[in-house]
Formats: C-alpha cells, structure tokens, sequence
C-alpha cells in the first residue's frame, strides 16, 4: 500500500505526496490538453482515468510572451494543484489563486505562490495554469474570445466537483488573485456560469485594461500579419505556440507605434487582455456590478501606494521621465476638459516623474481597484478596502510599496526568489508583522467573510 496520500476525483484516483504536514498534489488536469483540434477553443472536459494517476510534479506552462516568459515541455497546460492540510475530513475552507502576469504570462508553479503557511493555517489551498497570451486571449476569428477565462471557470467547476475529496468546503470557495489574475476575478463577477462557484473573493492590484472587440481585431490582425497567416482558428493553428507567443512578445516592443489608432493600450506594453465580446463578458465588471446586473458578494480588495514603480525600475526609466512624457501620459489616462490640470493642481510640487508615477498607478490599478469595491458595496455586497504602504527594503527601497509586494508577503513566502528580491535575505521585524497581519486576514475572510 502507498505511504503516499491519495483522493479519489470524480474522474478518477490521484496520488500526491506529503510535504511538511500537508497532503499536495500537483498537475491534476481539469480540461483537456488544449491542442490539435482543441487549440483556441473552449476547454473541454477531461477524460476519466483507470488505476492511479501520479500527481506530484506541476503541469507544464503555457507559451508565454513578455520579458520574463517562462517556458516548459508538454503541453498538457490546462491543470491545477491542491495543498491540504487534512485528508479525510470536511468543511474546510478552499482558496483558489488564480496568479497574475499581464494576461500574457505567470504560472502556479511560482516559488512565491508556496501556499504552505496558507494551509499551516486551515485553509485547502488550489491554484491554477490557465491559458494565456495569445493562446488565451488573443481575439481568434471563429473562435470563442477569452479563453483564458472559460480555463479559469473549468477549473472552479472542477473545484466544486472535487475539492471534498481534499477535506475542502465546496460551499466555502474564496477566489484571489493579483494583477490580471484580480482582472480576471473581476471579470468572472458578472458571469452566469460562474454563480455558485465561489462565495468569495480577494483582489488584489486590479487592472482597468479590457478591450473592445474592434479594438482586440486589430491586435490579432496585426499579430497575424506577424507570422505572414490570417488572423482566423485555421490560419492561426498551424503557427507553433512558442513561435506565436515570441511575436506577441515583438508586438508589444511596438505597442508605441500604434498609439493613434490603440490609445490607451499603446502605452501599457500589453497587446492582449479580456475583451468585451458580448458573448463570455458582455460589459465591464464595474458597470455590471454598480447596474445591479449582478449582485454583490464578499470582497477583499486591495492595492499598494507606488503601483506603477515596479514598471519603471524594470524598464530602466526611473529618474529619466521627461516633462513631455508626463504630458503624454495625462492626457491618455487624465484626458480633458480637466484631468490633467486637477492632477497638477492636486500635486503642484510634483516632478515629471511624479506625475507619471501618479498617473499610471491611478489608471492601471488604484482606481479600478476603489471602483470595483466601491461598485460591490453598490449592488448589495460587502467590501474591504486596503492600501500597501509598506516599502521593499532591498535595493535601498527604490521599489517604493510598488506592485506585486504584496503577494509574498500574503503567502508568507519571503524567502521565495521574488521574496528575497522585494525584502532581502533578512526582512525586517515590521515586514514579518505585515506579512503575518495579511496573511491571517485572508484566513480569516476565506473561513468568514470578515477581514477582523
């Protein structure tokens, strides 16, 4: 008999193995490989299994485009991994992370998503690959728009299948995620499938970036014109994902260049992301919430002071931003009659630098972070609202509170990679107390509704 723990899934026998005090599994596949016939459509549902499936190791990832895109062998993309903290009992609560990375990249395989501490806590904790990129997002001619999304609803149906088997409460989901995985949650408020799926959510860093079906044409046309295919599911099958992703990554570079005819998203780096295709995502989150077009559940929202700092130190622009570019940079996202003159009234003193920094943290993330809370509390739910000042003490803290710290302090992983980069080899006694502090109000939310 296996000393190894094991749970037996509605589509068959899986095998873990024990880490710490915890039963984790990893790579459990909720969908289909999404290849050959399946590629850039909706997932389809896995094939059951006989005798035993081995799922210790994660699941392969998905292309992936930007400049930190991660790439693995297999393309069985579409799985999931669970951290529990007790097999063979009941009722506990269930996290589901659903990781950021621009719509373009992250995967569940992260060192800073370790949910040990999570689950030392009482929580089961499941986290997911979904597509992204092109495969995921990119708006296909005869294929259904925002893949990625219909993956992240495949995997939360599978959690309500299943997660008892992992001591887990399928009544007790709580959905989280940052960056684009908190857009993603966003967007999975306002859809009907998604109805009982999970009670709960916490968001972190959401993003403001949807697409119009006009607009996510163009983008696709112009990738397409990339690899010398049209932009439809049968020109575009047969151009190798790795390949696809790379000129994802180039159109990106371009993005500048299109700022006539993109606006807004010229100037985010990011070519794909949700799009509003009257079909999987009908309106924005905020205006279905604050409508009453969907009600309003348990939210935990928050995001961190110096949002846009992580970017600029990343490009290499910090202290380099020019009166013009911040001129640039009021006019699309503080647009006329009077957002650019209310942001220097508001800042008189503040340098080019300043205002840009002030800007895109505003439009990027601030703002629909305050609206979406603000937006739930409208259509009858509960919000908590937060904001991250603390400053990443490694290299000298230049980081500011900028987006993503707040992830490893949430997961209690500082001595992650990332971790170590964000807070050094030796964190600080007040970065402990704030992580610790985070970390026990997403148990307590997750098993509550209520952040203490």
């Amino acid at each position: 008999m296996s000393e190894q723990p094991g749970a037996r899934t509605a589509e068959g026998l899986v095998e873990g193995r024990r880490q710490e005090n915890h039963a984790v599994f990893r790579g459990i596949p909720y969908a289909q490989p999404p290849v050959g016939p399946l590629r850039f459509q909706a997932p389809a549902p896995v094939e059951g299994w006989a005798g035993t499936k081995r799922t210790a190791e994660f699941g392969p990832v998905v292309p992936q485009a930007g400049p930190t895109a991660e790439s693995s062998v297999g393309n069985d993309w579409l799985t999931l991994n669970v951290s529990t903290p007790a097999l063979g009992t009941a009722g506990l609560p269930v996290l589901v992370w659903i990781h950021g990375g621009a719509y373009i990249a992250g995967a569940s395989s992260d060192p800073m998503y370790d949910p040990a501490s999570l689950t030392s806590a009482g929580l089961v904790v499941v986290s997911i690959n979904y597509r992204v990129a092109a495969e995921g997002f990119a708006l296909v001619e005869g294929a259904p728009a925002n893949r990625g999304l219909l993956d992240q609803i495949a995997a939360l149906e599978w959690v309500r299948r299943n997660i008892a088997a992992f001591g887990g409460d399928p009544d007790q989901v709580t959905v989280a995620g940052q960056s684009a995985g908190a857009g993603s949650i966003a967007a999975l408020l306002t859809m009907k499938r998604t109805h009982g799926l999970f009670r709960r959510a916490i968001v972190h860093s959401v993003p403001g970036t949807l697409c119009t079906r006009v607009l996510a044409e163009e983008v696709t046309t112009a990738l397409a014109s990339r690899v010398g295919a049209a932009p439809d599911i049968e020109a575009l099958s047969g151009i190798d994902p790795l390949r696809l992703a790379g000129e994802l990554t180039a159109l990106g570079v371009d993005l500048p260049g299109h700022r006539k005819r993109w606006g807004r998203l010229s100037q985010i780096g990011v070519a794909v992301c949700p799009v509003l295709d009257g079909v999987v995502l009908t309106e924005t989150p905020w205006t279905a919430l604050a409508g009453g077009r969907t009600g309003g559940i348990e939210l935990l929202v928050g995001h961190t002071r110096d949002e846009f700092r992580l970017f600029s130190v990343m490009m290499g622009r910090l202290g380099t931003f020019t009166e013009d570019e911040a001129r640039t940079a009021l006019d699309l996202f503080a647009p006329a009659p009077d957002g650019a003159d209310a942001y220097r009234a508001a800042y008189p003193q503040a340098t080019p630098e300043e205002l840009i920094e002030l800007v895109y943290s505003d439009a990027l993330f601030r703002m629909p972070s305050l609206r979406l809370a603000q937006a739930n509390q409208a259509a009858g739910g509960t919000s908590f609202l937060f904001e991250l000042q603390l400053t990443a003490q490694a290299s000298g803290g230049v980081l500011g509170a900028c987006h993503s710290l707040d992830v490893p302090l949430a997961f209690g992983t500082l001595d992650s990679p990332t971790g170590r980069h964000l807070f050094g080899d030796r964190p600080t006694p007040v970065v402990s107390v704030v992580s610790r502090e985070l970390q026990r109000a997403w148990v307590r939310f997750a098993a509550t509704g209520d952040t203490g």
